[in-house]
């Protein structure tokens, strides 16, 4: 016979919102090792490419840039007009009903 009802558990509570189990906290603790580790070498690695291959170490520093540099999102432009537009309406209809009240 179980010792609990379908759908109820021993840890009524359970785990909290968010938390980590320990293996994920462990691989990411290891990964952040390696990465540690290969950043220390990451300026004379690029040097060396350079020196080797021009093109290829340009295209490496361009694809590091991704993750130094926030991606810019585009702008709809007739979104922006349109918005202002609305702006420029709403303050002309907002000056009308002032000077009315005069």
């Amino acid at each position: 016979m179980a010792r609990f009802k379908k759908g109820e558990s021993g840890n009524p509570k359970g785990r909290p919102k968010g938390a980590i189990n320990r293996s994920t906290e462990q691989m990411k603790l290891t990964i952040a090792r390696a990465v540690n580790s290969s950043l220390n070498s990451l300026q004379e690695d690029l040097e060396r490419i350079r020196k080797e291959d021009p093109e290829k170490a340009i295209q490496l520093s361009t694809k590091l840039l991704e993750y130094t540099l926030p991606k810019l999102k585009s702008v709809d432009m007739n979104a922006q007009i349109e918005l202002n537009t609305r702006i420029e309406e709403i303050t002309i209809n907002i000056k009308r009903s002032g000077s009315n009240e005069d």
